[in-house]
């Protein structure tokens, strides 16, 4: 009798078999979604390569395509971050002015302080990581939104780069600092490889460990998260100090290039990175993107700016395309949820 009671309550306890399949069909469209989104933008990243290659002799040289290489490192390391944030339904728009800090303050600590320059690498990371805490902390303690939080924050970051600099630029750097934004290792630049590696592990992170599942749970629906016992204020904070320290970090390469701190550095870099992100992929309404949508975003705006300097396009109009880019994005996005809401009816 005991043996049938447990069996029934182990029975009652699975899921009805509808529901399964109701799941497992979701999760199949969203799949779906993101691989359209992928195709979407590589289509689009392709069309544009293409379309360079004839309308410039210089767009296929060895120089230039390092100098997209190099480019898009910034970008993409940054977006990265900005992805899982997006995710969850958030947004930064600190990430240029954090670059911008970080890359100074960690050229101050080799120029004005003798710290060896990989050490200070480190330092402008964790520098960027602090601002990180300091917004996760202001959106999940004090409970600002992330666009009032990370606004103020992209001001305060500014800010304090030229107090730090006076607005001049900090030189005195040494040869070997150029390796991070301008070394190659066996040919291959290294900004590539710190790409590579920086994406595969985000793309681990998100498919094979609790964070990653957690990212997308508190992105499609955050109040259930919070009932099934998810610690959102913890993991958001987290997932915060993730995007600073990858937008330190990419500060530390933007440096490396020049050889220099630059206080002028990072100004418009978020409307970039926010692109990369969501031209890849990533819903602005949350639960939705992928570390290769966003690599995939992030070599298309980085190409459409090289492409726009190699032919003469005024640097407005550049800002113009962007613009038009990310509504087009959204656009999509918006399209595409509409159709998986009525397809899930």
């Amino acid at each position: 009798m005991k043996n049938i009671i447990n069996s029934s309550s182990e029975v009652a306890d699975q899921p009805p078999i509808e529901e399964v399949g109701a799941s497992f069909t979701q999760r199949l469209r969203e799949r779906l979604v993101d691989v359209v989104a992928q195709l979407a933008a590589g289509g689009a990243l392709i069309i544009v390569f293409i379309y360079l290659t004839f309308a410039s002799p210089v767009f296929l040289t060895l120089n230039n395509l390092f100098n997209i290489v190099s480019q898009t490192a910034v970008t993409a390391v940054i977006a990265i971050g900005m992805t899982f944030v997006i995710i969850t339904s958030g947004i930064d728009l600190s990430v240029g002015s954090n670059a911008a800090l970080s890359g100074v303050l960690g050229v101050m600590l080799i120029v004005n302080s003798g710290v060896p320059w990989p050490l200070a690498i480190l330092g402008g990371t964790i520098i960027g990581g602090i601002i990180g805490l300091v917004n996760g902390l202001l959106i999940n303690a004090a409970r600002l939104s992330p666009f009032i939080t990370t606004l103020g924050m992209m001001g305060v970051a500014r800010g304090l780069v030229s107090i730090f600099t006076n607005s001049v630029g900090v030189y005195g750097t040494p040869d070997d600092f150029q390796l991070l934004g301008q070394g190659t290792i066996y040919g291959i630049p290294i900004p590539l490889l710190v790409v590579v590696l920086l994406a595969l592990l985000a793309h681990l992170i998100l498919n094979r460990t609790r964070l990653g599942r957690y990212t997308y749970a508190i992105g499609s629906n955050g109040e259930a998260a919070r009932l099934s016992g998810i610690p959102i204020k913890r993991y958001l904070t987290l997932i915060y100090v993730i995007q600073g320290l990858l937008a330190g970090f990419a500060g530390m390469i933007a440096s490396s290039r020049v050889n220099s701190g630059q206080p002028n550095f990072g100004i418009g870099l978020e409307l970039d990175v926010i692109a990369a992100a969501v031209i890849g992929g990533a819903s602005l309404f949350g639960g939705q993107g992928t570390i290769l949508g966003t690599l995939i975003g992030a070599f298309l705006i980085s190409i459409i700016r090289n492409g726009a300097v190699l032919l003469n396009v005024n640097i407005y109009y550049q800002n113009v395309i962007i613009g038009v880019v990310i509504w087009l994005a959204v656009f999509w996005d918006q399209f595409r949820r509409r159709k998986f809401a009525v397809a899930s009816r």
